[in-house]
């Protein structure tokens, strides 16, 4: 994809968080397998059924704009997932792999964050006024979600890793 204006980078990075939405859909059963505690695996598994709906709101975003669901490969969520992988990997202990998989998470959560938020500031500027809603409802989520495994960490599984 060309991209000579602020709309096509804006359909670029909608294609950019739906490859990553897609492959965090793939890789959360893994999460909830590996965690060791209860909190950590309902977190993993409510997130699961949450980014879903955040592929299906993306869906519905590119209807309203006319466009087809397309993903655009993205390097920097497949880099995080697989040192996120390669490190869980190597981790024998389940009370530190618990505070691995928090820090793993939450690295997601802040790339997601941080697209969803120049979204909707794109959309903003470009008048893309229809789609605002869906991709606030996510970035609230998205920061939800960072915030539920801040808690967990530093609440209870951090303290039981140390």
């Amino acid at each position: 994809m060309s991209i000579s204006s602020l709309q096509d980078l804006f359909i670029h990075t909608l294609q950019d968080i739906y490859f990553a939405e897609t492959l965090i859909v793939k890789k959360l059963p893994t999460m909830v397998k590996e965690a060791g505690a209860a909190p950590l695996k309902k977190a993993f598994e409510e997130h699961l059924e949450e980014t879903k709906t955040h592929v299906s709101r993306l869906d519905e975003v590119f209807r309203i704009l006319g466009q087809k669901p397309q993903a655009e490969e993205c390097p920097a969520i497949e880099g995080i997932i697989e040192e996120a992988e390669e490190l869980i990997g190597e981790i024998s202990n389940a009370k530190t792999k618990d505070a691995a998989l928090i820090a793993a998470g939450q690295a997601v959560e802040h790339y997601e964050i941080t697209r969803y938020g120049t979204l909707v500031s794109w959309a903003r500027e470009l008048g893309h006024e229809e789609v605002l809603g869906h991709l606030r409802e996510t970035l609230a989520e998205e920061k939800d979600a960072d915030n539920k495994l801040l808690r967990l960490g530093e609440d209870q599984l951090n303290q039981k890793a140390a």
